[in-house]
Formats: C-alpha cells, structure tokens, sequence
C-alpha cells in the first residue's frame, strides 16, 4: 500500500459522476447508496456485487438508513416506510429493537456493511430545520438508551453503526446543508446535553462517529466547522478518549464551501478526521484525490495524518469485512 493508496481509503464516493468505477480499482475506501440507486432488490444487489469487484480493497458499502425522512429504499417499500428515531422510541423499546433489527436484516440481504445511524444529537431547539424527529429525544438520557438499543443490533449482523452528528447538532437553527450553523453554548452545557450521548456511545463500544459541519463557540472562537477543528476533534480523542474511526458529514454541504476541496481536506486530514463522504464521484473530485497525494509526500504532517488514518481504517474494515 503506497500513500495514494492509503488516501483513497479515506474516502467514501457516491455513485454520482460515475467516476467511482475506476477510483476503486485505485483503492477507493467505500461507497454511499442513495434513493436513486435503489431501483428494486436485485437490480441494487446486482449494483452491490459490481461495486465489490471493482475494488482492490474490499469496501464499506454505506447508506444512510435512519428511517422517517431519512430512508434510501422508498422505491422498493410499496409506500411502507419505516419510523423515524423520534416516534419509533416513542413506541417502546420493544418497537425500536425490532425496527432495528428489520433494517439491520435488509441492509446485510443487500450486502451492505456500515449505516450512517443512529442520529444521537439531542432535539433542544423545536425550530430545528434538519434534526427534528431524526433524534431519540430532547433529553440527553433518553437518546443514550435509544443509541445502545440500535448500535447494539447493527453490531450483531455485521452492520457498523455511525452515530452523529458531533458534537451535537440539536441546539442548531439553520440546515448545514445549506449554511454553517453556529451553535454559541458553554462547553460545560454541550457536555451535559449533546456531547453526553457522545461520551455514552464511546465508553459502549463505538467505533465510527460522524463529525458534524457546525461552528461551535465552546471549541473556536474563529469560525470553522467542528468537522475541521483541530480543537473539537483532538477533544473528541483526548478527553472522550475515542480511538475509532472519524468522518465527515457530506463534504458537498454548504457548511463547508468556504473552503476549496483540496483546502478543506488537508485542514480536516490535519485536525484529525480518518474518513470523508462526498456524494459524487466527479471527476473533480478524483482529480482533488491525486492532488492530495501529490501533496502529501511533500508534506510531511499531512503524510503522517493518513498513515495514521489508514490504520484506523485497516482496524475498523478487519473486524467487520
């Protein structure tokens, strides 16, 4: 494994662009599934086992499948659809643990291995235009549980959960798909409330969290996504202690687009994310890959962050693949 290699394992490409073919031959770290891939059951897993011998190195293979608004197989549900976290926990324990294990079930009959879920941020802002019924709860407590329940079943059949959006998307008054929220709370009430279910996730086990494109006052005074803060990442290791494998939220968001991709990337490899998730797979995109690994073997800090990011990769994909 050459350097270019182990950078490409830290990103995760959408079928968008359809560059992805090629970028996995060159070691491309895994893929994400949306609606629009998921036509019906055997056309999606005829996709699925293109996508796995295409790859040098077998691939997470992604989806975001939290239920409610979030679901990726409206087209082949016949209109059913699954509950969101909000009113699945609100049905019981028993509910959301069968739920669970549903989608957890058609995710490994599809032959995927890693789901963007559960959404553990804390719902503390009603006016909330992205989290809503995406969490668990308001309070804090109540999302730990429903975080264990489903973390705990997607681990059993082989499915890698991804809780996010750290450190806490929940307090947030704008979309970060549209704009860069700005969450202006003390850290010692972001630690009590949205950073809990966190610290909880951590200490049970977890093993890949989602970094969220918020600005959060209690990290940076100066405005920058916590998805590319040196502060709130080394946080998240040292005083969490979180060994696992760190990504970004989708990189095309506009929480991010103040900075160019190559710009964006380096100062994330450099704050301490481990993965990245862009929708497409434009040639842009490629073209922004080998510009990273030219760069990375002049720069030495850059070089030594993906080095160590390919070991977390490597540690996460040899336990579940």
């Amino acid at each position: 494994m050459d350097i270019r290699q182990k950078l490409y394992q830290m990103f995760i490409l959408g079928t968008e662009g359809g560059d992805y073919s090629a970028a996995l031959e060159q070691g491309l770290g895994g893929i994400i599934f949306f609606t629009k891939d998921i036509q019906s059951t055997a056309q999606f897993k005829l996709l699925v086992e293109d996508i796995k011998s295409k790859a040098l190195i077998p691939p997470l293979l992604s989806i975001d499948q939290e239920g409610g608004r979030v679901e990726r197989t409206e087209n082949i549900h016949n209109g059913k659809k699954y509950l969101s976290a909000k009113y699945a926990y609100a049905k019981g324990e028993d509910f959301l643990r069968r739920q669970t294990e549903e989608i957890a079930l058609e995710l490994k009959n599809f032959g995927l291995n890693l789901n963007f879920a559960p959404c553990i941020d804390v719902n503390t802002n009603p006016n909330n235009p992205i989290i809503g019924e995406r969490s668990f709860s308001s309070n804090p407590d109540e999302v730990i549980k429903g975080e264990k329940i489903v973390s705990e079943i997607y681990k059993k059949n082989g499915i890698i959960p991804c809780v996010k959006h750290f450190p806490g998307h929940g307090d947030a008054n704008s979309d970060s798909h549209l704009a860069l929220p700005e969450i202006d709370l003390p850290l010692n009430e972001m630690e009590q409330i949205h950073i809990k279910p966190f610290a909880s996730a951590i200490e049970n086990g977890i093993e890949m969290i989602m970094a969220a494109h918020l600005h959060c006052t209690c990290f940076d005074k100066n405005i920058i996504p916590a998805s590319l803060s040196k502060n709130a990442l080394t946080y998240l290791r040292e005083i969490l202690g979180f060994e696992g494998v760190i990504i970004s939220d989708d990189m095309i968001m506009k929480g991010v687009s103040a900075y160019s991709p190559v710009d964006a990337c380096e100062k994330g490899i450099k704050a301490g994310l481990n993965m990245f998730i862009y929708r497409n797979s434009t040639p842009d995109i490629i073209n922004m890959l080998e510009t990273l690994a030219k760069n990375a073997l002049i720069d030495k800090e850059l070089y030594k962050n993906i080095e160590k990011s390919y070991e977390k990769i490597k540690t996460l994909k040899t336990k579940y693949l």
